[in-house]
């Protein structure tokens, strides 16, 4: 935060250790549900000014897991990606080498700096498919 010009207020230092000790993707209403939980009397709004602030300082990472709204988690996690099943929004985390060879591909080649990498793969899980919950248009 300091390298930010920031300062770590107790609604932000509550964000971050929220968002540090989950074990999944929170969104902001989560957080603040939890916030609420451990007696933080605050309003969602300033959950969500705490946590731009946090991922513009490198502190968390925000996503868009196909939910329509933004979800957050600690920076500095072991590199890793997301696929989001369309039929019980379940997300799997999972990390390849192969996309970290595209991106050093691609910084040799064309000679730039890559400061943030999203990959979100949206589908269907093995789960839902064996339950049928969804199938695409054509039935598959």
């Amino acid at each position: 935060m300091k390298a930010a010009d920031l300062r770590m207020t107790e609604s932000r230092q509550m964000v971050l250790q929220i968002i540090k000790e989950s074990h999944t993707h929170l969104n902001a209403e989560e957080i603040w549900q939890r916030a609420h939980q451990r007696g933080m009397k605050t309003s969602l709004a300033t959950i969500y000014r705490a946590v731009k602030l946090l991922e513009q300082a490198g502190l968390i990472s925000e996503h868009s897991l196909g939910q329509d709204q933004s979800h957050y988690e600690a920076a500095g996690k072991n590199t890793h990606y997301h696929f989001t099943c369309i039929g019980c929004g379940n997300v799997l985390e999972f990390s390849t080498s192969q996309v970290q060879s595209v991106i050093e591909k691609l910084i040799k080649d064309q000679h730039i700096q890559i400061r943030n990498v999203h990959l979100l793969m949206e589908g269907t899980c093995r789960q839902c498919l064996e339950e049928k919950k969804y199938t695409d248009k054509a039935g598959k």
